[in-house]
């Protein structure tokens, strides 16, 4: 049997469960301004903390959803390393996303993983499915919810 039908076998058991929760991490205002400044979204409600706290009912300045999502690779990182046989992964992609709760500056998030679908395109390619959660610390609604699939690419 192949790299890739071991992989695919072993995927298709863990189908509807959650496969990795990943360590916390602070998104803090520093964070934010280098976001800010990389994507030159340089809107108040990211980086002028004294407007936010008054103009906002957020209290405060809130990270950038694009950045809350950018940190899903972070994420992944903790939570999955590469398949025997697999030679790299790929970001194929969001089918859905939502953001569905500002991040404070200054909070804390972690990513939650549950596997979806697992698919062989072909000889090599294994496309799998997460439902990416990333959380808030003691918020009970999160951040975000994806659909996000990765390309698992193994060896002929």
């Amino acid at each position: 049997m192949s790299s890739l039908q071991n992989a695919l076998e072993l995927s298709k058991t863990q189908i509807g469960t959650e496969v990795g929760v990943s360590n916390w991490i602070t998104v803090d205002q520093q964070m934010i301004d280098e976001f800010a400044k990389t994507t030159q979204d340089e809107q108040w409600i990211h980086i002028d903390p004294e407007r936010a706290a008054k103009e906002t009912p957020f209290g405060g300045t809130i990270a950038h959803g694009f950045l809350t999502l950018s940190l899903a690779s972070r994420f992944a990182y903790d939570c999955f390393s590469e398949m025997d046989g697999q030679v790299m992964g790929i970001n194929y992609g969001m089918n859905k996303l939502r953001f569905l709760m500002p991040v404070r500056a200054g909070s804390r998030l972690r990513g939650r993983f549950t596997l979806q679908d697992a698919t062989a395109r072909n000889a090599t390619d294994l496309l799998r499915t997460n439902i990416l959660t990333i959380e808030i610390e003691g918020e009970e609604t999160p951040a975000l919810v994806a659909e996000w699939l990765g390309l698992a690419i193994f060896k002929d």
